[in-house]
């Protein structure tokens, strides 16, 4: 049996543009534009609300700890894993065709960055995407303004310095930061 759109998405097949199953993909992505518009045109701060719609979003029920502060911007939704007593702040960007999991106790600083999807470096073939999933383990805290790149790993209890850009994993109870991230210190 051939394997969806969907699933050759999160498993890193290359999907140009013009795949006959993309219309598939694009209807999602759809969906994701309507909710977080809707989302984000909310007046009010009414939590419930928020992980209501943040629910729609992706398909699934997030756990009453979770605390989202709009606007949250998101290029499909349906591949967000959210743990307990998870924090994202203001203006974040989950592209999360690869998939993207927040461990319980995960922070995130306003206007992070977590990209799972990249282009082929050819130009002949850069009307493609390719999509890697990202996943930040319990406890660890992505500083404002912070970019996570597709296929990366952030350790248990570790911190991503504010502004840092993040190719590579970064292993359980260290610092990284800079651009490119490199570790600064063990904790």
């Amino acid at each position: 049996m051939s394997k969806t759109i969907f699933e050759r998405d999160k498993t890193g097949e290359t999907i140009p543009l013009n795949d006959p199953d993309y219309p598939q993909l694009f209807d999602i992505i759809r969906k994701a534009m309507r909710t977080t518009a809707e989302l984000n045109n909310l007046v009010t701060d009414d939590l419930e609300l928020i992980r209501a719609i943040f629910n729609k979003l992706t398909g699934r029920p997030v756990d009453d700890t979770f605390f989202l502060i709009p606007p949250f911007y998101s290029d499909f939704g349906e591949n967000i894993f959210i743990g307990k007593n998870v924090f994202v702040n203001h203006a974040c960007t989950f592209m999360d065709r690869g998939g993207i999991t927040l461990e319980d106790n995960v922070l995130i600083g306003p206007k992070v960055n977590l990209i799972t999807t990249n282009h082929p470096t050819d130009p002949a073939a850069r009307r493609a995407t390719i999509s890697h999933p990202i996943v930040i383990k319990r406890n660890a805290w992505i500083g404002a303004g912070a970019t996570i790149l597709p296929g990366v790993t952030i350790g248990e209890n570790s911190i991503v310095a504010a502004g840092a850009v993040v190719n590579k994993d970064v292993p359980d109870n260290t610092i990284a930061g800079g651009v490119p991230a490199r570790i600064i210190k063990s904790i």
